[in-house]
């Protein structure tokens, strides 16, 4: 969709945000070449002269320069997304407590090809079992030493999967899977397992609390959070395991950070170091309304980025980070008032900070040598949109780029828009449940494309960049 420019914002208040526009024109094209390592600006340039993207870009606004094609559409609720070296595209799909809508025909796993080049997946097969077989597919997927791995549901509980990938061949339909680590905990709230694989082999992965801070009664007005929270033994942290080994059992003693109601954008920047979105907390109002207006609860607390280290604390449920103050406070469950800090002077906060409840489900750092010199090194992440931010409008549901500079964010609250007009409508108290699109997964092919998933309507877009004209 031509028409908006990329926005740098920085956030001054949880009210309000200073928006700095830049002249957008969006263009239209696509590349997929099955090249092991990214091209270079020119060649990713004149490789996507070769095919027309598509009129208004699937629907979305894009910077000055850029272009997408709608790479695949109505694969079911499209989650994460990993590109093979020679192109091939992966995407795990999933059926959970969260849809409404029927299980896909076949398995979760979209495999996808564009075998003619012209930005569009002509080849599309479904990977692992189906809902009849007990899958309810999964958010995690990645590529690591020859297999493609993924999260599957099962009953009671999730699991981290693997397929062989032979050479450049698709994985096949009927592959058969191996077993990386099983007995991850679905219940409550954040049943989801997002994961990333370093080059050493090392799997993190996400799991989200089970309730929203830690209350024996999950979201229920004025009761106090469990002190010790248990649930932080098994929940609410990145757990770390072996990629190179088969029949790993989830427990408490992989745990490798703790305090992060939910880490579902996971990524390595290019020199290796691990960053996570977190979901801030929600229901500050509704539940302590002694202590917030209505205002503070649809704009409190942040979304969050975090530097993950070894042992980190990031909070939860204790703490939350409020933009206002770029402080960590203490939650009202454990005795906050939305002043005081009290044991969160102790917490790691975040590198950058967001607008509160747009939901940071993916992210990605760009590598690649196919988009202007501005955007490499930094991090594109994915806000799936709020859902309770009435009676306000919902918020989110776009994909924003953070600059990094010397391994760090050039600043905790700047970040620009680079992928917006997902919902397809003006943004609304109810937005959540009439949005077209909201965008879920991102990640950079060979070629240094960006891909976009979405869990709403089923769509994949492809990011290229032609030039400015």
């Amino acid at each position: 969709m031509n028409g908006s420019a990329p926005r740098t914002q920085h956030f001054v208040s949880y009210s309000c945000a200073l928006f700095v526009s830049i002249a957008l024109v969006a263009c239209n094209k696509s590349d997929n070449t099955n090249n092991g390592t990214p091209s270079g600006a020119a060649a990713s340039s004149a490789a996507a002269s070769q095919t027309a993207c598509a009129a208004d870009n699937g629907g979305i606004t894009l910077p000055t320069g850029f272009c997408a094609t709608v790479f695949a559409d109505t694969i079911g609720h499209a989650r994460h997304i990993v590109v093979a070296s020679n192109g091939d595209v992966y995407v795990n799909t999933w059926s959970g407590d969260y849809f409404s809508t029927p299980a896909p025909r076949g398995g979760f796993i979209v495999a996808l090809r564009d075998s003619n080049k012209d930005g569009v997946a002509d080849v599309v097969r479904r990977i692992g079992p189906d809902s009849l077989h007990g899958s309810g597919g999964g958010t995690g997927i990645g590529l690591y030493n020859g297999f493609l791995y993924a999260e599957q549901f099962g009953p009671g509980s999730a699991k981290i999967v693997r397929y062989p990938v032979s050479g450049d061949n698709l994985v096949d339909t009927a592959a058969k899977s191996e077993v990386v680590v099983t007995g991850l905990p679905t219940t409550g709230d954040h049943p989801m397992h997002p994961f990333v694989i370093s080059q050493a082999g090392d799997l993190y992965v996400d799991l989200g609390s089970a309730t929203n801070s830690c209350q024996p009664q999950n979201r229920v007005a004025g009761v106090p959070g469990r002190k010790p929270c248990v649930e932080l033994e098994t929940r609410g942290g990145i757990w770390r395991y072996d990629a190179n080994k088969t029949n790993q059992r989830f427990s408490p003693a992989e745990r490798y950070a703790t305090g992060i109601r939910n880490a579902e954008g996971l990524a390595f920047d290019g020199r290796g170091q691990l960053y996570s979105t977190q979901h801030g907390r929600d229901q500050l109002y509704e539940n302590w309304r002694k202590f917030y207006t209505a205002e503070q609860g649809q704009n409190l607390p942040a979304e969050e980025l975090l530097k993950i280290e070894k042992g980190g604390d990031y909070g939860w449920p204790y703490c939350y980070f409020d933009g206002t103050q770029q402080k960590l406070v203490l939650a009202p469950e454990y005795g906050g008032d939305g002043k005081t800090i009290g044991e969160c002077s102790s917490k790691t906060g975040p590198v950058a900070f967001f607008g509160a409840h747009w939901a940071p489900n993916g992210a990605t750092f760009y590598n690649g040598n196919a988009f202007p010199d501005h955007y490499r090194g930094g991090i594109f992440i994915a806000f799936h949109g709020s859902w309770n931010r009435a009676p306000g409008p919902q918020q989110g549901y776009e994909v924003v780029f953070v600059p990094f500079t010397d391994g760090k964010p050039v600043g905790p609250s700047r970040f620009e828009v680079f992928a917006s007009g997902f919902p397809g409508r003006q943004l609304g108290p109810d937005t959540n449940d009439k949005a077209a699109h909201r965008p879920d997964g991102v990640t950079v092919g060979p070629d240094g494309a960006l891909y976009i998933t979405d869990d709403k309507g089923g769509r994949v877009w492809k990011v290229v960049y032609r030039g400015a004209k």
